[in-house]
């Protein structure tokens, strides 16, 4: 048996983690983001089939594009942080099938059946965005993950083939907490779930 992780961990990853919307003007280096994403890769999808597609908005020229995008009450937070990360998904993830999941024709299960792209897609490629937001801080850095944009225009901005479809962004870098709000409450497992 596995022993579980320290309590210090379970805070850093969950209990005492929180979504911040205001940054220390400190850097995340070209480095970090590759270890982020050599971890998120290893977290599970269907048939492995890693749909997510990762764009990390940093340079000032790729922010002046993504900045007409957002909701005006997102700007300034995603304007200040050092990273922003659109976590796309794409909707021709099966191609890479034959490399991803070479043991058998996986392929043939979703060529011709766009609903099955399109649901596996979402549906994985969300999962790996959460395992951004659990990479990122196991690594140290805060997230603020945010709906709150135009989805059009991020995919017509960065994804202009159409291939690949935005799904939601998450602010990355190292959190002030002066800008933290009390936390906001959340369900007990009674009120959410059953043991059947």
């Amino acid at each position: 048996m596995v022993e579980a992780l320290s309590s210090e961990v379970m805070a850093r990853l969950f209990t005492e983690a929180r979504t911040f919307n205001t940054w220390r003007n400190h850097p995340v280096s070209e480095e970090d983001l590759v270890r982020l994403h050599d971890l998120l890769r290893m977290g599970p999808t269907s048939a492995n089939c890693s749909p997510a597609r990762f764009v990390f908005v940093v340079s000032p020229r790729a922010k002046a594009r993504l900045k007409p995008c957002l909701m005006a009450g997102n700007v300034d937070k995603t304007m200040a942080a050092p990273v922003t990360v659109i976590i796309g998904h794409d909707m021709a993830f099966h191609e890479h099938l034959p490399k991803l999941f070479p043991h058998t024709d996986a392929r043939s299960w979703f060529a011709g059946n766009d609903e099955l792209i399109a649901e596996t897609a979402f549906r994985n490629g969300t999962l790996q965005g959460a395992y951004l937001i659990l990479a990122a801080r196991a690594l140290g850095l805060d997230c603020g993950p945010m709906s709150g944009f135009d989805k059009a225009a991020v995919d017509a901005e960065f994804f202009p083939d159409g291939r690949v479809k935005s799904n939601f962004l998450c602010n990355l870098g190292y959190g002030d907490p002066e800008g933290l709000q009390a936390r906001a409450p959340r369900f007990t497992f009674s009120e959410t779930s059953r043991i059947e």
